[in-house]
């Protein structure tokens, strides 16, 4: 398709589902680029519909537009990407993924023993955090995210 003819927003609201001015916003972010025609008028690659809709699974997996972008970024601007273009990026996505899996599986885990606890044993807690220690990790519930006390230190 040449990049004259492309595709209306409306038609693309209609094939990903999107609202117009979702797609908008997801324009503002850098998230598809489109051209306006002689007339002004948007006008997007079809190859936006996986693009969108990529960014709506993306989404519904926990990944901020940022992080969004950013894996789109891995992607050819200005054509259709190929197959071998969205295989090399769902290695990434993968990746990040199985990281969040990895994150989720311990914080279920590490979740079981606090429901019903009212922390009655602040020692055994994932969360009891004496002296701030936890801060050399960085921000967040540290030791719920994986990173572990130091075991030279009482708890």
């Amino acid at each position: 398709m040449t990049q004259s003819a492309g595709v209306s927003i409306g038609y693309l609201a209609e094939r990903t589902g999107l609202a117009v001015s979702a797609i908008r916003y997801y324009e503002s972010q850098g998230l598809v680029e489109p051209w306006r025609n002689a007339g002004g008028q948007r006008r997007f690659l079809r190859a936006d519909i996986r693009r969108l809709s990529f960014v709506m699974i993306a989404q519904q997996f926990g990944f901020s537009l940022p992080e969004i972008r950013n894996l789109l970024s891995q992607l050819p601007g200005g054509r259709t990407p190929t197959a071998e273009d969205w295989a090399a990026l769902s290695v990434t996505f993968r990746d990040h993924l199985d990281q969040r899996i990895d994150t989720l599986k311990r914080m279920r885990d590490n979740l079981d023993g606090c429901i019903g606890c009212g922390c009655l044993s602040l020692s055994k807690c994932a969360l009891y955090n004496p002296d701030d220690d936890a801060k050399r990790y960085g921000a967040g519930p540290r030791y719920l995210m994986g990173d572990r006390p130091d075991p030279r230190k009482e708890v």
